[in-house]
Formats: structure tokens, C-alpha cells, sequence
């Protein structure tokens, strides 16, 4: 009994460990997550089926991690449409200024 008992646990954790972050995007057996350049996207994900692209202002920030108040800087915010087909949840990778802010779950794709 406590044998099948280890058992199920250590597969439990086995499951966990494998699963990506609810806000990453898995591209085979590469993971994608917030923060991650673009460049790296395009290598494990390849092409994406449709991308938007719009400019945001944000407030300005120094290096030192100050902001200042009242500047705001004007950023590149790229949408990246990925549909996996039939069977997968399509995503859409938020890209500002070429890094990895958030990653989008659609409905299935076709």
C-alpha cells in the first residue's frame, strides 16, 4: 500500500515539474515566457500566422529603476498570432520593444 502510494506521488510530481507556467507557450519542447527576445521566439516557434503592430507610451523609467514623472516614451507592441490547427489552442505572443510581456490563449484554430 505505501508502495502504490509512493508511486502515484512521484508521478504527480513528475506531471508538475513537466508542465509550462499557465503564461507560457510551449513550442515543442521549448518554453517560451515573459521576458524571453523575440529572436527566440522565431527559433523554437518559427513564423507566426498573423502579426499587428502598434506604438504605446509608457512612463519613462531611468536605469536606476526611478520613474520620472510625467515622461513617457513611446514603445513598439507587436502582436504574434500562432494557430496550432484543429486540436490546439491558438496564442498570441505580446511582444514590447522585442521582449516577451504576455502570452494570450485563444480559442482553438483551424
Amino acid at each position: 500500500m505505501q508502495s502504490k502510494r509512493l508511486r502515484v506521488t512521484l508521478a504527480a510530481l513528475l506531471l508538475l515539474a513537466a508542465a509550462a507556467p499557465a503564461h507560457a507557450f510551449r513550442c515543442g519542447s521549448r518554453i517560451i515566457t515573459r521576458g524571453d527576445p523575440a529572436e527566440k521566439v522565431l527559433q523554437y516557434c518559427g513564423e507566426p500566422t498573423a502579426v499587428t503592430q502598434r506604438l504605446k507610451q509608457r512612463s519613462y523609467f531611468l536605469e536606476s529603476g526611478v520613474r520620472v514623472r510625467g515622461a513617457l516614451e513611446e514603445v513598439v507592441v507587436e502582436e504574434w498570432t500562432y494557430n496550432l490547427g484543429p486540436r490546439l489552442l491558438m496564442r498570441v505572443v505580446v511582444l514590447e520593444d522585442g521582449y516577451v510581456e504576455e502570452i494570450k490563449h485563444l480559442g482553438y484554430g483551424n
